[in-house]
């Protein structure tokens, strides 16, 4: 009988950031009705906004309804903060996947403020989005998001946001 060979260290952690991002993503039910996943690269995500008909709110021109636009932004900007802000927990293990799983998030940021510069009309296919938190601390984060389309480099949106950061209760 061979012998167990114990689980790669590598890929235990990969498993543990992947089910922190899917209890995450999992536990706003607003991500499921817009259809919103994540792509996870290392430490990096990118969020998807795939296209569906009923996210057009000018069916003239057509565009992606401007209040899909800003959901779409603010989620990717808090997913994104709260992917950071426990990514030191879900490596060390101290943060429990299992209880992430079993819908025990910890307390989620608050937003204080959002503010959208709408660039250009979203077109009707699959936008893409990704938040770069500029500043966290232990009370405040300050986080720009920006989607674009077909070409990274021609945003159609852009976000800055400001959230306050839940207390430790230690």
């Amino acid at each position: 009988m061979a012998a167990r060979r114990p689980p790669d260290p590598v890929q235990v952690v990969k498993q543990r950031r992947d089910a922190a991002l899917a209890a995450l993503a999992g536990g706003v039910p607003y991500i499921q009705t817009l259809g919103i996943q994540f792509d996870r690269k290392g430490d990096e995500l990118t969020a998807v906004l795939p296209f569906k008909d009923d996210l057009i709110g000018n069916p003239f021109l057509p565009a992606i309804h401007g209040g899909v636009t800003a959901a779409f932004l603010e989620i990717t900007a808090l997913i994104t903060l709260c992917y950071q802000w426990l990514w030191e927990d879900v490596e060390s293990g101290e943060l429990q996947v299992e209880a992430l799983e079993a819908g025990e998030l910890p307390r989620l940021p608050k937003t204080i403020d959002f503010t959208v510069d709408y660039l250009r009309s979203g077109l009707p296919r699959d936008a893409y989005a990704r938040a770069r938190v500029t500043r966290s601390g232990r009370r405040y984060a300050s986080v720009m998001a920006e989607a674009w389309q077909d070409n990274h480099a021609r945003p159609f949106a852009m976000a800055t946001s400001h959230f306050l950061m839940p207390r430790s209760d230690g």
